[in-house]
């Protein structure tokens, strides 16, 4: 008989989402992995097939549903197997696209800048300064 329940510290690390094992124990107690939107704070948490597990990562934020245990820690194909990616996919991200001659400021318009900013400068000195 197998048994379909597995801790998850280990499962996190059968299933490739953290480096080492001890990497995985401190994932599941950091407070950003959720079972079943339930905030996990302990390593011997038992979790089973048909489990969500939601996990906050520092740049993104990934929801799986465990399809499979495992007896041992295989390669990532076979890691891959384990579990059901939910997330939404990422935001596309928004490219900066520049309208032609929109660049670098040409020589003259630096000096323009530079003459404004000498006598925006110039006008808050004159503001600081105390009456006489």
């Amino acid at each position: 008989m197998t048994d379909d329940r597995l801790r998850i510290d280990k499962w996190l690390w059968f299933a490739r989402l953290a480096k080492t094992r001890t990497a995985a124990q401190r994932l599941a107690i950091s407070g950003r992995v959720r079972v079943n939107r339930q905030k996990n704070i302990t390593t011997a948490r038992q979790i089973k097939i048909g489990d969500v597990l939601t996990i906050a990562f520092d740049s993104v934020v990934r929801v799986l549903r465990i399809e499979a245990t495992a007896t041992r820690r295989g390669p990532a194909p076979e890691a891959r197997l384990l579990y059901t990616d939910l997330s939404p996919p990422p935001a596309a991200e928004a490219i900066a696209v520049r309208p032609s001659g929109n660049g670098r400021p040409t020589k003259r318009q630096r000096r323009a800048l530079d003459n404004f900013r000498d006598g925006f400068a110039r006008q808050s000195d004159d503001f600081s300064s105390k009456p006489d």
